[in-house]
């Protein structure tokens, strides 16, 4: 039996990819409904957040990046709203304004479970780690736009259209480090290609937080000061 090895690269692109699936099987599970993806990922020249609600989250470990999530108000509603019936809570109790602090508070709860979700995901994927910080949100208004910077070598920056499932869009913002991951194996040992479903089926529980308590907050307050928030 030949021992000759193989190898398969992954690359920036797919770590993207697997964030986009987090965050859609995310999303459709708490709020059962519909979330898509756009196939197409827009290269772009930086990472923003954008009017009306912009939630953002660092992370770092075997590569780093910025990532951001940009809802406009009828999609943050709506996602909210779901979010909420979905768990058994009446109609009549629900904020019905975006600028509610319910609506924020669901939309950077909702991007923790995500990022969480990311976390198990590209461990069983690429066999690799990264650590999170507490992800923050920042209600903006229609003139606002706040480019977000981090120091990341060779970034590679990426816009992705999300729609839920009324037609309301909202973004996935990344600056991602250039890697290529190589996975070398025997033939008989050769990992499986990448595949959804079983990465989602692996991914089920998020990993528990390595942050707590007051680390969390402190650690917060120095990446808003880092990023110039």
């Amino acid at each position: 039996m030949s021992s000759k090895k193989k190898q398969k690269v992954k690359s920036t692109n797919d770590i993207l990819k697997i964030l986009c699936e987090a965050v859609q099987t995310t999303l459709s599970s708490t709020t059962g409904t519909d979330i898509k993806y756009a196939s197409t990922f827009i290269v772009t020249n930086k990472t923003c957040l954008r009017p009306d609600i912009g939630c953002f989250v660092l992370f770092e470990g075997g590569f780093s990046g910025l990532v951001a999530m940009n809802f406009s108000a009828p999609a943050a509603l709506e996602i909210y709203r779901s979010y909420y019936l979905s768990m058994g809570m009446p109609e009549e109790e629900l904020a019905r304004y975006h600028t509610s602090p319910d609506v924020a508070d669901a939309m950077g709860e909702l991007m923790n479970q995500s990022v969480g979700q990311f976390q198990v995901m590209l461990k069983n994927a690429i066999g690799v780690g990264v650590t999170i910080n507490q992800p923050k949100m920042v209600a903006l208004s229609q003139a606002m736009k706040i480019s977000l910077e981090t120091e990341v070598d060779r970034p590679q920056f990426r816009r992705v259209e999300f729609r839920t499932a009324a037609n309301q869009l909202f973004y996935l913002e990344t600056t991602l480090e250039k890697v290529e991951f190589v996975l070398d194996s025997m033939d008989r040992n050769e990992p499986q290609a990448f595949d959804v479903e079983d990465l989602l089926k692996k991914g089920s529980q998020p990993e528990p937080s390595t942050e707590t308590g007051s680390s969390e907050e402190s650690g917060g307050d120095d990446v808003l000061r880092q990023l110039g928030l």
